[in-house]
């Protein structure tokens, strides 16, 4: 009985203990580069931001409903839309997103090093950047 009670004492002690929840991944930086709008297109105007993704960041699924033109500036992102295949794009890349597809992944590709790229939206005038997707 007491052979017992010793094997048994770890894990009575393992449910004593706080759970610590899991770290939750870095969120990204975005930075408002400018907004301006496009007389030729009324209703319509350009947005660009920079976003930083801290190393292992990982974004929420969203869409834009804009057109959305990426260019890696540093770092490598992952990306993909509508559940499709994931694409890892590097500095220099390019990456285009329509108004209607969902962005389903967005991410650093490291956990180690920082990624930055810039973002050019067409959109409706004051409309959000972006806007989450359950």
């Amino acid at each position: 009985m007491k052979r017992i009670m010793l094997a048994l004492a770890p894990l009575a002690l393992s449910l004593l203990m706080p759970v610590q929840p899991a770290a939750a991944a870095p969120q990204a930086k975005v930075t408002q580069l400018t907004t301006e709008p496009l007389p030729e297109y009324p209703g319509k105007e350009v947005e660009m931001i920079v976003v930083d993704y801290p190393p292992g960041s990982v974004d929420p699924v969203h869409r834009h409903d804009a057109q959305a033109f990426v260019y890696v500036l540093d770092g490598s992102i992952v990306m993909g839309l509508n559940g499709g295949k994931e694409v890892t794009l590097h500095a220099g890349d390019t990456f285009h997103e329509g108004p209607d597809d969902v962005h389903t992944v967005g991410r650093n590709a490291s956990s180690t090093k920082p990624a930055r790229f810039v973002v050019f939206l067409i959109k409706n005038k004051g409309a959000p950047v972006l806007t989450p997707v359950k």
